[in-house]
């Protein structure tokens, strides 16, 4: 059970119900996992509490790592309000208390089971990399790499395809519901844009190399029969249409409001 992050002035209510539900059922192993919005610069103060409440009371504590959802409301309530802003001051200061909260983590993961929730490369790769060098499989069921469906899926067949444990994060609702919900993680992770725009790339050059191939395989084939040489170049002519349509879909999908998807930060 995942229980999900929100706003700053509902969220100790439920780190506290979350802290609870952790203390009685992860015994032996994490059922229960707080969310932290590590855009927050009090959480990872949070994470470490989290730890020493799991090592006197004898649990396993689960966490799943985002960046967060809602800055720009949390900056308006603070500043309206007149409390200290909750969220980091820029991307780099939240990608360094990512960094650290993850790194933490791992260094104490006999008291820790990780969802580490994220569309960024970088953090993938950060964490894949640390798994590395502390000695812990790819297949270790205590670390999780997180993404939702149909974003970076680059990044999530690519690391199941080497052997980590990823999950695919299915938001289910009527299209009404859960249009709101995929707005912000788009509008949240600004990563996201410029990685759009990779993925459509590497999706294009593997049409290229699948048309290619079908080319080589379909000439191979027929290199012996003359006679059927007219229904070859139609077929080989399908299949170059088929391409330019799949081709063109994909730069449909490379502008967003006006200018082009590279803009990763």
């Amino acid at each position: 059970i995942l229980v999900d992050a929100e706003d700053y002035c509902f969220q100790d209510a439920i780190d506290a119900l979350t802290d609870e539900a952790m203390r009685k059922f992860n015994k032996k192993r994490a059922i229960v996992f707080a969310t932290l919005q590590m855009y927050r610069h009090d959480r990872m103060p949070y994470l470490r509490r989290i730890y020493d409440d799991a090592v006197a009371r004898d649990y396993i504590a689960g966490v799943k790592f985002v960046r967060g959802a809602y800055m720009e409301a949390e900056r308006a309530r603070a500043a309206a309000l007149d409390y200290p802003d909750p969220i980091c001051k820029d991307k780099q200061a939240t990608d360094e208390n990512y960094d650290a909260a993850v790194r933490f983590t791992m260094d104490h993961l006999d008291r820790f089971e990780m969802f580490m929730g994220t569309h960024n490369e970088e953090s993938n790769y950060k964490l894949a990399k640390l798994m590395d060098e502390k000695g812990i499989a790819c297949d270790d069921s205590r670390v999780f790499f997180a993404q939702l469906l149909g974003m970076s899926d680059n990044i999530s067949f690519n690391l199941a395809h080497v052997g980590y444990n990823v999950t695919k994060y299915v938001p289910y609702a009527s299209v009404r519901d859960v249009l709101p919900y995929l707005i912000r993680r788009a509008e949240e992770n600004t990563s996201v844009a410029g990685q759009t725009g990779r993925e459509l790339r590497n999706i294009k050059a593997d049409l290229h190399m699948a048309l290619g191939r079908q080319i080589i395989n379909f000439v191979r084939a027929h290199r012996a029969d003359h006679s059927n040489q007219a229904h070859r170049i139609a077929h080989i002519a399908v299949m170059q249409v088929e391409m330019r349509v799949a081709l063109q879909m994909g730069n449909a999908f490379t502008v967003v409001n006006g200018r082009t998807t590279d803009d990763a930060m």
